[in-house]
């Protein structure tokens, strides 16, 4: 009796695992992405050459930065609908000040690192600006970042005048250089993206992160600075927007004002947070989730453009992703719930 006892209750606990495995969204989304990599490969054989993977892996840079700015911010409890047009007025902004360095034949780290600061300094701004609606005025996030977005959107157009800002070929060249697939643009990026996840999960300023998107209330209670925290949050979220910005600069040679903004890169990044598994009700979320839904996300956008299917498709297939992973969630919570 007891050993029959014994078999059921391993049996148990082995389904159980199993189910955790099958339900965690993290190793869904690995092997979705494994899915999609292998998909595009048999429609088109080109899509696993060297140059397409040294694509893919500097447009998912490009997402990577504000998508982990929105996972801190929405960890939190809060949301960032301005990291689309922060790394605009960030991008022009850099682009007009290091201009006369490229017209004077500077040198081109000395260049880069100006900017690099330029866009940070602007980035912050931007996350301050949000930060003081919210915490000062007591806007809440969703508007407060609307206001800033349209501040960025409209400033970005304002100093540009509607037109590309500078032209840089040096940054263009050293954009393209690197070690294999990887560029060392893609390599200081990834870098970032690593120490970022270090202090989300491993961090005091992490954990505190967590308690406060889970209950503010009770965060306050056990001593945090809820408001200070927050300012910190929005404003990290700002510099990330702002090299963000930097690095289409150095892609492009020049700042626009349309960079992060038509290509809606605020709700694309939100989008890769929330299929990473994080929840808008804060207080969940995990770095390799984001990660996963970044490179998603890249590998569907630049997989459809290169099998053929028209551009337009690829919002109704994010919107699908979305929606997966929303139900995905919500199937995680009822299997919880089952003894």
């Amino acid at each position: 009796m007891s050993t029959s006892v014994d078999a059921l209750v391993t049996t148990v606990k082995s389904q159980s695992r199993v189910r955790r495995v099958v339900t965690n969204q993290q190793f869904v989304l690995f092997v979705v992405l494994i899915a999609l990599i292998l998909f595009f490969a048999s429609r088109n054989s080109l899509f696993f050459r060297v140059g397409e993977f040294s694509n893919l892996f500097t447009d998912f840079s490009g997402l990577v930065l504000i998508a982990l700015a929105e996972t801190y911010v929405i960890v939190a409890g809060g949301i960032d609908l301005a990291v689309g047009s922060t790394a605009a007025v960030s991008g022009v902004v850099a682009a007009g000040w290091i201009q006369p360095l490229v017209n004077h034949g500077v040198n081109q780290a000395v260049i880069l690192l100006v900017g690099t600061l330029a866009c940070a300094v602007v980035g912050a701004l931007a996350g301050g600006l949000s930060a003081l609606l919210i915490t000062a005025f007591d806007l809440v996030p969703f508007v407060a970042t609307l206001v800033t977005y349209s501040v960025g959107a409209g400033l970005a157009l304002v100093i540009s005048h509607g037109a590309p800002v500078g032209y840089n070929p040096g940054a263009i060249y050293w954009s393209a250089s690197g070690i294999g697939m990887i560029t060392w643009l893609v390599a200081i990026v990834l870098v970032v993206a690593v120490v970022l996840g270090v202090v989300l999960h491993l961090t005091v300023y992490g954990r505190y992160n967590f308690a406060i998107g889970s209950n503010e209330f009770a965060a306050r209670a056990a001593g945090i600075a809820v408001r200070r925290h927050l300012i910190s949050v929005y404003v990290l979220a700002g510099v990330l927007a702002g090299l963000t910005g930097m690095f289409f600069y150095i892609r492009s040679g020049s700042g626009a004002a349309t960079t992060g903004v038509t290509n809606s890169a605020n709700l694309v990044a939100i989008a890769a947070v929330v299929i990473g598994g994080a929840s808008l009700t804060g207080g969940v979320g995990r770095w390799a989730g984001t990660m996963l839904g970044a490179a998603v996300l890249t590998v569907v956008s630049d997989g459809l453009i290169f099998i053929n299917v028209p551009p337009t498709w690829i919002q109704v297939v994010v919107g699908a992703l979305i929606a997966v992973a929303a139900l995905l969630q919500s199937f995680r919570r009822r299997s919880r719930r089952v003894p």
